[in-house]
């Protein structure tokens, strides 16, 4: 069994964008819940908050707005780790999220390299927000079982 802690950062404002808008509905823009709209991602994984932290690796795939009535995604993406003992490794992650709630309980359902059949939890918690730029930072507790050691 593996735990950790990490921070990953959806930047999508600025010239360097790391989540970017590949899709939306006729009704996105009227919608409160941003209902329809659709990200593609590969946001820095780093060891702590600050974006200068060290970076161990990239949050890379997609995820859409789902709901017309709360601000809720489904997520699907892998976190692929360039840095470390876990280098070339990948947990893969597939889930609903409720974007309101403190935290959210995210299922890890595979990985590969050292994390080769990974099942887990990954626990994700809003540690910065800005809601003019929509950029958000969140704090990652992950503990997966996998049947590779580093």
């Amino acid at each position: 069994m593996t735990k950790f802690l990490f921070y990953f950062h959806d930047t999508v404002s600025g010239k360097d964008p790391s989540a970017i808008q590949i899709a939306q509905a006729n009704i996105t823009s009227l919608s409160p819940t941003s209902f329809g709209l659709v990200r593609m991602m590969d946001n820095p994984l780093t060891i702590g908050p600050n974006i200068n932290s060290k970076v161990i690796g990239r949050a890379q795939g997609i995820y859409g707005f789902t709901s017309r009535e709360e601000r809720e995604l489904l997520m699907n993406f892998n976190f692929f780790f360039t840095k470390g003992k876990y280098n070339g490794s990948t947990l893969s992650i597939l889930r609903h999220s409720q974007v309101s709630h403190e935290f959210r309980e995210l299922p890890v359902v595979g990985g590969s390299g050292v994390f080769w059949l990974a099942r887990g939890t990954f626990t994700m918690r809003t540690y910065w927000y800005n809601a003019t730029t929509r950029d958000v930072i969140i704090e990652c507790h992950v503990v997966v079982l996998h049947y590779r050691t580093p």
